[in-house]
């Protein structure tokens, strides 16, 4: 066991992880962590499981430990916040990969709780097996499928291949009432480019959007600001920043950002101007970054990073199953009854805020 503030003193080592994880994702990496750091979001000793082998950091899993669902005694969870996509753990690639996996679940056991698991991807999972085979009981919470795509050999073959024809058919659609309104351009900045430029304007467009009235844009808080000025800033490393503008007349009409990590982009945030909603110019940017995947090879798979995208649903074709779980290891308490109360919960939760919705709309 460690925290974050003493993994900080081995950038090297945590680096060296994420390069040689299997599957893995920016969330746990330390441009990620430290950020929620720096920013508020994370305490400096955020407790962590730490697997290692001599200087070498093998796997990684930061948790918190406080109530079970609507209070049922104490539970472990591994660290999550609104700007993680994933919560599965850092584990290394090749054949140090199970016996470090095993050690992990050894050192979760230790804490003598069982689990309560958002955003975990189920396909497949090592996590889960691996804990099958020590002897944990487990009960699905929830789950839904995140759009992501797969690169295919050429743009023109993703669009011959794709399920959604009329999708496409209104996109072109889309795109040439734009072009008509003015001139279009779109620009890719990767790590090595004018990050800051663009995180401003992203910025802006969100706060100018239905998230800045509501008071949950990024720009509307000093902390959040500050995270995604960190999260997308230049430079290289196992994760790396990419930012993609389109611009209608040279202003900025949609921006996406994105986390490069392992072959995947991540594509953590996105804003367009609402008032040219009709126009779909943030969709449209999504097309255009689709394209720039298949020319420009940037990453070989584009995780939409959604709970549940309608828009994404008809362009991206593939899925990957997110779930939330409960895990419990042998002798502990029954993971279905510990599920069971975290769906009321949810329930609840859902119920206050869909009451609340109404009384403001009154």
């Amino acid at each position: 066991m460690t925290t974050l503030a003493s993994l900080s003193r081995e950038p090297a080592s945590w680096d060296a992880l994420v390069a040689r994880a299997a599957g893995p994702t920016p969330d746990y990496a330390r441009r990620v962590l430290e950020a929620h750091r720096d920013h508020g979001l994370a305490p400096a000793d955020l407790p962590c499981l730490a697997v290692r082998a001599g200087p070498d950091l093998l796997a990684l899993l930061p948790y918190r430990t406080g109530r079970g669902p609507l209070g049922l005694g104490r539970i472990a969870r591994p660290f999550a916040s609104p700007y993680l996509t994933v919560t599965a753990p850092l584990v290394v690639a090749g054949t140090e990969g199970v016996p470090a996996l095993a050690a992990l679940v050894a050192g979760m056991r230790t804490l003598g709780q069982p689990w309560w698991w958002p955003l975990l991807p189920a396909d497949e999972s090592p996590l889960l097996a691996a804990l099958a085979r020590d002897g944990w009981g487990s009960a699905e919470v929830s789950g839904f499928s995140r759009p992501v795509l797969d690169r295919r050999a050429s743009h023109d073959i993703f669009l011959r291949e794709h399920p959604h024809k009329g999708r496409l058919k209104d996109l072109r659609r889309r795109r040439r009432r734009l072009d008509e309104a003015g001139i279009v351009t779109v620009e890719a900045i990767g790590p090595d480019g004018d990050l800051a430029g663009a995180v401003a304007a992203f910025l802006d467009l969100e706060r100018r959007g239905w998230k800045g009235r509501a008071g949950t844009a990024l720009a509307c808080r000093p902390q959040t600001e500050g995270l995604a000025k960190d999260l997308f800033r230049a430079g290289g490393g196992p994760v790396t920043a990419r930012a993609d503008l389109l611009r209608l007349d040279g202003r900025v009409v949609a921006a996406s950002l994105a986390l490069v990590c392992g072959g995947t982009a991540t594509l953590l945030k996105t804003a367009y101007d609402e008032a040219l909603r009709a126009l779909a110019p943030g969709v449209l940017l999504e097309a255009e970054i689709v394209r720039a995947l298949h020319e420009t090879r940037f990453a070989d798979r584009l995780d939409s990073a959604t709970l549940a995208s309608a828009v994404l649903d008809d362009l991206y074709p593939e899925r990957t199953r997110i779930a939330e779980i409960v895990v419990s290891p042998r002798g502990g308490p029954a993971p279905e009854r510990i599920a069971a109360r975290a769906r009321r919960q949810h329930a609840a939760k859902a119920w206050l805020r869909a009451r609340l919705a109404r009384l403001r709309g009154r």
